[in-house]
């Protein structure tokens, strides 16, 4: 248990968690430029979720000694994780409801107009694909059943250190 309530506090761990995050954005856009998969706006909702996780990682590398800055840490991976883990969820619904003509998916992010990031960085939070569309498979499951994965491995994690870290504070 103090393995995990002690995870929060270590640079390394933190760094971990953004590596991990970076190598699924690269993935992203292999799969974006490589392989010629065109994001939807699930896709790119799941991006940022995932970039979400990214920054929680750097920030609580930079301020693994600052209480304020691994609060805000370890808000940001809940937050990047779970967030993750409906949007996959629904995408899922998307591509396999039988009522799937019901969905529609937007053509253009709603991000705040404060960060319009489809504006800033088209080449990475453009929409271009269809979210019912499922044009790629791995061991029979498709991109957004992977994300579920994903981020059901980051919010399991997230969680276990939660219960660990209150735990072991609630002892002192």
């Amino acid at each position: 248990m103090k393995f995990f309530a002690n995870l929060h506090n270590n640079p390394q761990a933190w760094l971990l968690l953004a590596f991990s995050a970076l190598v699924f954005e690269g993935c992203a856009l292999y799969f974006q430029y490589i392989l010629n998969l065109e994001p939807c706006i699930m896709c790119i909702y799941q991006r940022v979720a995932i970039f979400g996780i990214l920054f929680a990682g750097i920030i609580g590398f930079i301020g693994s000694d600052n209480i304020t800055a691994r609060i805000l840490a370890f808000a940001s991976w809940g937050l990047g994780a779970i967030w993750g883990l409906v949007i996959a969820l629904e995408h899922v619904e998307m591509q396999t409801s039988s009522m799937s003509f019901l969905f529609s998916c937007e053509v253009v992010p709603n991000f705040p107009s404060w960060a319009p990031l489809h504006e800033w960085l088209p080449s990475i939070f453009a929409a271009t694909g269809d979210c019912g569309k499922i044009s790629w498979q791995f061991l029979g499951y498709s991109m957004p059943e992977w994300m579920i994965i994903v981020f059901a491995t980051y919010s399991l994690i997230w969680l276990v250190v939660l219960a660990s870290t209150l735990k072991v504070y609630k002892r002192l």
